[in-house]
């Protein structure tokens, strides 16, 4: 259950027992013992529209311990050798460390995606990213201007992307060049927000924009295309895939 709150969170007990098939009297109990070990809490839901007047519903959602629960560790070990690394050889070191971390993931994720339209290639990013532990979701974006949103309920380095955002930064690159058009990144998990949110630009909007002479074509994903500093994104919360 902890993990169906962490990837769908926060959630309402009634949401629970469908996708679970529990009792009300189960799911309870099963809250009730995920919140004494601290690993979930209870909220009042903001989304009051629906309701109309009276008491909001209460939603559950995993709490700093409960995520703690499904990171790896070595999470000291690991912020300990960026802290060498950035002493001796620079902050250029550390994101060329960062590049070189997800550049596994890119080579995996790139075949598949390469074979998918353009409209699919965030779903099966999500899918892959699930996958690989990240509890992604794909959705339209909330925000006008349209999109679709990419959303990762677990990051398994966000204590140390706490202190080295280089990490974070490296994702958004391969992301885009993976998608083929621009993405941005407006929440994460290291700065305390409780979903990796990255914003997906469409396609045609991004086509039709226009690029400098001699920049190159977002719209490709040839894995040739080296990679391009991110620049570090803003932590506008948005709606939860």
């Amino acid at each position: 259950m902890a993990r169906l709150i962490l990837e769908h969170g926060p959630i309402t007990a009634a949401m629970l027992g469908e996708r679970l098939g529990l009792t009300p009297a189960a799911i309870r109990r099963h809250l009730d013992n995920l919140m004494n070990e601290g690993m979930v809490e209870a909220r009042d839901s903001r989304d009051r529209g629906r309701r109309g007047r009276g008491r909001p519903a209460r939603v559950f959602a995993i709490t700093d311990a409960g995520r703690d629960a499904f990171v790896h560790g070595y999470d000291d070990l690991a912020a300990s050798a960026l802290r060498f690394l950035a002493e001796k050889a620079g902050s250029q070191a550390v994101a060329e460390f960062a590049r070189s971390q997800v550049a596994d993931l890119e080579r995996r994720y790139r075949p598949m995606l390469a074979a998918a339209p353009p409209q699919q290639r965030i779903r099966l990013l999500a899918e892959a990213l699930s996958s690989d532990g990240y509890a992604a979701s794909a959705g339209e974006a909330p925000a006008p201007g349209g999109g679709d949103q990419l959303c990762q309920h677990h990051c398994p380095v966000a204590h140390v992307a706490t202190e080295f955002p280089e990490l974070c930064e490296a994702e958004v690159e391969v992301f885009e060049r993976l998608l083929g058009t621009p993405v941005r990144r407006l929440a994460t998990i290291a700065h305390g927000d409780g979903v990796c949110t990255t914003h997906v630009t469409p396609r045609d909007i991004a086509d039709a924009e226009p690029r400098p002479a001699g920049s190159p074509d977002r719209s490709r994903t040839d894995e040739n295309t080296p990679a391009r500093p991110g620049a570090r994104g803003g932590r506008r919360q948005m709606k939860d895939v």
